[in-house]
């Protein structure tokens, strides 16, 4: 859901794409086959893509954890995680395990956040980012 917010024509104008994997059916048999999330598979896949990388959690703090068990590995270097999944399970200790770390964070902090939320704060970056570079 984060990905539909996120403006496309702008993400276009700075030579940008956005990618998600939650809805890949490969990721779905996979993540059934291990029995683990979506998210978790999703996080692996992103994982692969090459470039510097700005990860936009809004929904599922599974993802962030696995985003974090990545980074922590050496695995990933994202060059930004966004880390605003919304809810009860897992949410506010998912965001924390970027807290204080050395990868760059933008976090909300608490249970509240969403793919809305996300999408805003890339909106916003990328608005920012076409400002300062003159488009």
């Amino acid at each position: 859901m984060a990905l539909a917010g996120v403006n496309k024509p702008a993400l276009r104008q700075l030579g940008c794409k956005a990618a998600c994997f939650m809805a890949d059916p490969g990721v779905a048999a996979e993540a059934r086959q291990r029995g683990v999330t979506r998210a978790t598979v999703s996080m692996e896949r992103a994982a692969s893509l090459e470039g510097p990388a700005v990860f936009a959690i809004g929904n599922a703090p599974t993802a962030l954890m696995r985003l974090h068990e990545l980074t922590e590995a050496g695995s990933l270097r994202p060059a930004l995680v966004i880390g605003v999944p919304v809810g009860f399970v897992n949410v506010t200790e998912s965001k924390e395990l970027f807290l204080g770390g050395e990868t760059p964070y933008i976090i909300a902090r608490g249970r509240k956040g969403g793919s809305n939320v996300a999408a805003a704060i890339v909106n916003a970056l990328l608005y920012g980012l076409i400002e300062r570079e003159g488009f």
